[in-house]
């Protein structure tokens, strides 16, 4: 699949719907549906979703259709343990590096959450969450961790969409918890942006061990 190809573009915003949580594990996706949605041919869609079916995202079923596969508990355990391995260790090379542009891309990042969060948008809040890990793993520079930590398609598995009161505390935490790791990389503090990340991932596989 070309990357400059419409069924590349259709794969690249299914894509972000599923590991967003936009897209959650046992949700039908229509074809018709997806290419009025993104002007384009049944052709590209079906191409689209074999790629994502290839990737292990989405799974078709025994009477056709097209579904996205849902997490089992050892997927999240899985996935806890990939995220710790790759994420710190990005972490790491970023205290080694002092790069401060980067410091302000990840505060932005936390802006937009917030306000995403305060508009109650919560898709793009989940998309800027999926952003603030991303650039943590962009920002090393190494090109093969940055492809390494894409090819896994780790999902956002922490985040429930919806405006409930435990929701809402769930989104208050990942902000505070994303601007506490960004202000221990300002300051320094390895020890703080450490225990944070940890902390971070060690709630988003309990509340996704809930939702399983």
């Amino acid at each position: 699949m070309k990357e400059d190809s419409l069924a590349y573009k259709v794969y690249l915003e299914v894509r972000k719907k599923i590991l967003s949580n936009q897209l959650v594990g046992g949700v039908r996706l229509v074809e018709s549906n997806w290419a009025a949605k993104l002007n384009a041919s049944r052709v590209a869609v079906r191409e689209a979703f074999m790629r994502l079916a290839g990737e292990n995202l989405v799974e078709f079923g025994e009477k056709g259709g097209c579904f996205v596969k849902r997490m089992t508990l050892k997927d999240v355990k899985d996935i806890r343990e990939l995220r710790e391995l790759l994420e710190v260790g990005a972490l790491k090379i970023l205290f080694s590096k002092k790069n401060e542009a980067l410091i302000k891309e990840l505060e932005l990042i936390c802006d937009d959450f917030n306000a995403m969060v305060s508009k109650e948008y919560y898709g793009g809040a989940c998309e800027a969450d999926i952003k603030f890990h991303e650039k943590i793993i962009e920002g090393t520079g190494n090109s093969r961790l940055i492809a390494m930590y894409n090819n896994s398609n780790i999902p956002l598995f922490h985040m429930k969409l919806g405006t409930m009161i435990r929701q809402m505390e769930d989104y208050q935490d990942t902000g505070k918890e994303h601007r506490e790791i960004v202000n221990a990389l300002k300051q320094d503090d390895w020890q703080k942006a450490y225990d944070t990340l940890v902390k971070h991932l060690d709630r988003g596989e309990h509340e996704a061990l809930e939702m399983v």
